[in-house]
């Protein structure tokens, strides 16, 4: 399986030639000119190796392994040629990115050591991209755990402004959809200096003194300065950042961060409102006649109230709750501890926190709970890692040299 390489040349008996000289150290397939390898890769691939003749009608092999790149680009790509035309390789490598340049005819054992080198970049480019993910996703939950330990109401909060979003990218079929996902999961990340006591005053609709509004407003520099310290968030650090941001109609639909910062003011506002006490009709009417808001970001919130209408309240335990749970009532230890806000997911390190209290502190019993089963929990650590590949997509690329 990691040695499957596809070979992709114009003429069949080339093609038989490398088949007879490598099947017994590699697990080779060939297509038939560029079209047909374009298909191979799209139905069985991806190959960890591409190997392409340059000269080819309708496509040549610059074309060509550049479209690979495009569809699959982890996979290492090497050129052959019969002509040792300077210029083509220059673009070869260029446009490309081709890891190797071999000129034909190649001798089978420096072609065999061609292809394990490639073989090897290719492990080496797969691995770096692992290590990465795993990386990224312990920096983006330990943030997260953080915040839920530190301050329930702000992890809360971004709990449910997480599945607002989500709503409203999914309802309008937005592209780059975990961008906004992770920025509003991570949005409320700045309240970490935020005092409890502000946050409680805001969330409850209560009135700030001016001090206290100038600490609120810094929460999001201070959660974009955080996530900008993060390879490849740049685009989720500054919609945190944009949070605020009011509708602008100018903007692009490739502007990604600005939708990112107007989907996280809709969210944010309606979340105020409904913890306010406001049903989802009236809150949307609220907001659609505010300028403030992107009316079709507005509207795809309606779905919420499916949320709603198959929702189930119960009185609990702490040994029956549930990983996806709403807490409907804020949670105490028996020292009078805030350890969950109203509004928060339950998720599988909150019922270890909990269940840790409950053996020695105490928790405040019964909890109040909503069961849905429409609601979008906060990614496990294997959505931690979806996300991560995206966001390491455009990672590693390999190195290009000539032989």
């Amino acid at each position: 399986m990691l040695k499957r390489i596809l070979f992709v040349d114009d003429e069949p008996n080339i093609l038989q030639a490398f088949e007879r000289q490598l099947r017994k150290q590699f697990d080779l397939q060939t297509a038939i000119g560029p079209e047909l390898g374009l298909q191979a890769i799209t139905n069985n691939g991806p190959f960890p190796v591409v190997v392409s003749d340059l000269r080819m009608p309708h496509m040549n092999g610059i074309e060509f392994l550049t479209r690979v790149r495009q569809i699959a680009p982890d996979t290492v790509r090497v050129m052959l040629t019969g002509d040792a035309d300077l210029g083509a390789t220059i673009q070869a490598v260029n446009e490309g990115k081709v890891f190797r340049f071999l000129t034909k005819p190649c001798p089978s054992d420096m072609l065999a050591r061609t292809l394990e080198a490639a073989l090897e970049q290719h492990r080496l480019i797969t691995s770096e991209r692992e290590l990465l993910e795993r990386t990224l996703r312990g920096s983006i939950g330990v943030l997260s755990e953080i915040l839920s330990l530190v301050n329930p109401a702000a992890f809360s909060r971004g709990h449910r402004v997480r599945r607002y979003v989500h709503q409203m990218s999914e309802t309008l079929n937005l592209p780059e959809r975990w961008q906004y996902e992770l920025a509003a999961m991570l949005s409320q990340v700045g309240c970490v200096i935020v005092p409890l006591e502000v946050l409680d005053k805001s969330y409850g609709g209560h009135p700030l003194s001016p001090e206290e509004q100038k600490i609120l407003a810094s929460q999001t520099e201070v959660g974009h300065h955080l996530l900008a310290k993060i390879p490849r968030m740049e685009n989720v650090a500054r919609m945190v950042a944009s949070q605020r941001a009011s509708w602008n109609d100018k903007a692009t639909a490739s502007d990604v961060v600005k939708t990112g910062g107007e989907l996280l003011r809709v969210a944010l506002d309606f979340d105020e409102y409904m913890m306010q006490g406001g049903s989802v009709s009236t809150v949307l009417t609220r907001m659609r006649r505010s300028k403030e808001y992107n009316p079709e970001f507005v509207g795809a919130l309606e779905q919420v109230q499916v949320a709603e209408a198959t929702s189930e309240t119960r009185q609990i335990k702490v040994a029956q709750l549930k990983i996806s749970m709403i807490i409907n009532a804020d949670v105490f230890s028996k020292s009078g501890l805030l350890l969950l806000a109203k509004g928060q997911e339950v998720t599988g390190s909150v019922i270890a926190r909990l269940d840790s209290f409950a053996r020695t502190i105490g928790v405040v019993e019964p909890i109040a709970v909503i069961v849905t089963g429409t609601s979008q929990p906060l990614p496990s650590p294997d959505e931690f890692t979806g996300l991560a590949t995206a966001v390491l997509r455009d990672g590693v690329n390999p190195s290009a040299s000539l032989v």
